[in-house]
């Protein structure tokens, strides 16, 4: 396998035509007085709370809120692997006062399945801006009879699907890796969905209710530092600051690249100026010394990427998914 890392027009016009409006002028009249005063923005967080996903949104929340000047809240709607959140993000008013926390391959990849009956595509987003890459890990209990990743691997081979491992929903980033394990090192394992987040997934892996635990660095940085977990495996493209003893699945001598992207969207169709200050805002609040620092300390690396370079990259990652996604659905 390939190295993957695994980015009514007519009728409006006609009513303008009407009242002597210009789009321009809407769009600036829109712009002028984003936001209103009391008016809060929400983010939409597509998973449960505690998961990497919420907590980043909760540490950009404070500085938006200050670069804004209103409130900001963090909204939860966790279910089908985000699709119920990403529903709910593509179905608001697209004026500025509703924007999403969206992550890939999720995002990417719920419109791309015809069996999930997603009700968006990607041109219903417009992406404003990019968070972080968080590389996907493996990991097994502290008491575990497998001491390193050659170990566990060679057992999943021997007996292929006798061991179980988290996901956090079908086709989002761990059941992308378990699939390119599988094809890259003929280990295959029996995937747990649970679509509500990482939250979920941990609290059955803390149960010992599956044996292992995918997930990503900031997912089980805390883990570590408790014992909770023993990760064998990171599959970045270089050592995880957060982790700086466990290898890389490349290191090992397997070809396994997977991380998940996270950054936040609005519903397509912003006016340019409310598009404009939501993007320069969450700029800010993502370069935020104290937001970096605090993110790097949970092992959420900060890698910013504007509105037009998440757009690309979210383009691109499309393209790489369609590629691989048939095998994927066999895994199911």
């Amino acid at each position: 396998m390939n190295r993957r890392t695994i980015a009514t027009g007519l009728t409006v016009l006609g009513l303008l035509a009407a009242t002597g409006c210009s789009a321009s002028t809407s769009n600036t009249a829109a712009g002028e007085d984003y936001p209103q005063a009391g008016k809060p923005v929400e983010i939409i967080v597509a998973f449960a709370p505690g998961g990497a996903v919420d907590t980043a949104a909760r540490l950009v929340q404070p500085v938006l809120e200050e670069e804004l000047g209103t409130n900001v809240e963090v909204i939860n709607a966790p279910g089908a692997g985000g699709q119920i959140g990403y529903t709910q993000l593509t179905s608001a008013t697209a004026d500025g006062y509703t924007i999403g926390a969206t992550g890939s391959p999720s995002v990417v990849v719920s419109p791309l399945d015809p069996s999930r009956g997603a009700s968006y595509t990607r041109a219903d987003f417009q992406p404003l801006g990019r968070q972080v890459i968080d590389p996907a890990v493996i990991a097994v209990q502290p008491d575990s009879p497998y001491q390193t990743l050659e170990e566990l691997l060679e057992a999943a081979k021997k007996d292929p699907e006798s061991m179980t491992a988290t996901t956090t929903g079908q086709l989002g980033g761990e059941h992308f890796a378990l699939a390119q394990i599988a094809e890259t090192t003929d280990a295959s394992f029996a995937p747990v969905h649970f679509s509500e987040g990482a939250s979920q997934a941990t609290t059955a892996f803390l149960g010992k209710h599956v044996d292992v635990l995918v997930a990503n660095v900031s997912d089980v940085t805390d883990l570590v530092k408790q014992n909770k977990a023993r990760v064998l495996g990171v599959m970045g493209e270089e050592h995880a600051k957060a982790l700086p003893e466990v290898p890389t699945f490349t290191e090992e001598g397997y070809e396994v690249v997977s991380a998940t992207a996270r950054g936040y969207s609005a519903p397509a169709g912003l006016p340019e100026p409310v598009a404009e200050k939501l993007e320069a805002a969450l700029q800010t609040a993502i370069e935020d010394p104290e937001v970096v620092q605090k993110m790097g300390d949970l092992g959420l690396e900060t890698s910013y990427l504007g509105a037009e370079e998440y757009e690309a990259f979210w383009a691109q990652q499309e393209t790489d998914y369609k590629e691989v996604l048939p095998q994927v659905q066999e895994s199911n």
